[in-house]
């Protein structure tokens, strides 16, 4: 039932959501192909200034007219003294002078204002929002609902999911933890939720009314039909997407990922200061044994900045950040159309 209900309100031919990976991964070449092909292409915006951010979306509506979803990340509010910061500098000082960058400590404000990014939104009254990290502020979402705006919040435990519904949401990502990218806890602990996406989905299908996007190792039909099969109402694909063409991910990125044989992500903090999954490198083994200096994110985010920058800029993937699912090793190299004629 939900899987009609799902289609119809998102207006897609095919239960596929591309995730909304930030860092420059959702070009609004990915994001078009994938809603031109069928199903739902999304832009993560989570780390763009407000100017950037309609840019993007100004973009995607040059190359197409069907429905796209824009991501955010909820804010949140830490504090580092600058003692802390230094030690976190020394940590990473290293792997700087690798790249022959000089390391500077990070500096308020250490994300975009979230109040600039949601009120392009507004203005440009887009299709779709869906965010990460949290709940959405009631004044929020009335707004984006004046413009009849489809809502999606993101879940790792069943306490999320019944607050996400109770916060007003359409539907829910269950991020199973065979995911890629950062988790999305916002309730307890993220090593606590940890929950392979099969059985989130079953805690979570008989609790709440609304439907459910499975995320987490979807890489192809196979992989969607079984989740179908147990109650989600959608899929929603990041790393299958990254070695597309038109994907944004660095070419030494794809490189990578189209090498793995076997499952090599494990989950670090070491980048963002945000627990998350990723191909290890240098810098998360470096970082393994330094644990106690990494700060909170977005804190250890803006410091490892510049230093993830220059490794882009050098072609080292040493120090990037490769975020990845634990079925990587199914990536392809293909066109967005071929993969969704392929597994759609």
């Amino acid at each position: 039932m939900y899987l009609m209900i799902l289609t119809e309100k998102l207006k897609i031919q095919y239960p596929i959501i591309q995730a909304p990976m930030a860092g420059g991964i959702t070009t609004p070449e990915l994001v078009s192909a994938v809603s031109n092909a069928g199903g739902l292409g999304s832009l993560g915006a989570g780390y763009m200034s407000a100017a950037e951010i309609k840019s993007a979306i100004h973009a995607i509506r040059e190359l197409t007219n069907k429905p796209f979803a824009v991501n955010l990340f909820i804010p949140e509010t830490h504090h580092a003294a600058e003692n802390q910061i230094i030690k976190s500098c020394h940590n990473i000082e290293e792997s700087c002078t690798e790249l022959q960058l000089k390391i500077i400590p990070a500096k308020k404000p250490y994300a975009p204002s979230f109040e600039k990014q949601m009120n392009v939104l507004i203005e440009e009254k887009i299709p779709i929002f869906s965010f990460t990290f949290g709940l959405l502020d009631s004044a929020w979402i009335n707004k984006l609902k004046k413009n009849n705006t489809i809502l999606i919040g993101t879940a790792t435990n069943l306490a999320e999911a019944i607050a996400l519904e109770k916060n007003g949401v359409d539907m829910i990502v269950a991020q199973g933890s065979e995911a890629g990218g950062h988790r999305s806890t916002f309730l307890g602990e993220a090593e606590d939720s940890l929950i392979h996406l099969s059985a989130l989905i079953s805690q979570i299908k008989n609790k709440i009314n609304i439907p459910i996007i499975a995320a987490g190792g979807m890489m192809n039909r196979k992989n969607i039909a079984a989740m179908l099969a147990i109650g989600a109402s959608s899929v929603q694909m990041g790393t299958a997407f990254l070695s597309c063409h038109e994907s944004g991910a660095h070419p030494k990125y794809k490189e990578i990922l189209l090498l793995q044989t076997i499952d090599k992500t494990i989950l670090t903090r070491a980048f963002s200061g945000k627990l998350a999954r990723g191909i290890e490198n240098k810098f998360t083994n470096r970082m393994e044994c330094k644990k106690e200096n990494i700060l909170d994110y977005p804190i250890q985010n803006a410091l490892t900045h510049s230093m993830r920058k220059m490794a882009k800029e050098k072609n080292n993937p040493d120090f990037m950040s490769l975020w990845a699912g634990q079925f990587a090793y199914l990536s392809k190299r293909m066109s967005v159309g071929e993969l969704m004629r392929t597994e759609g």
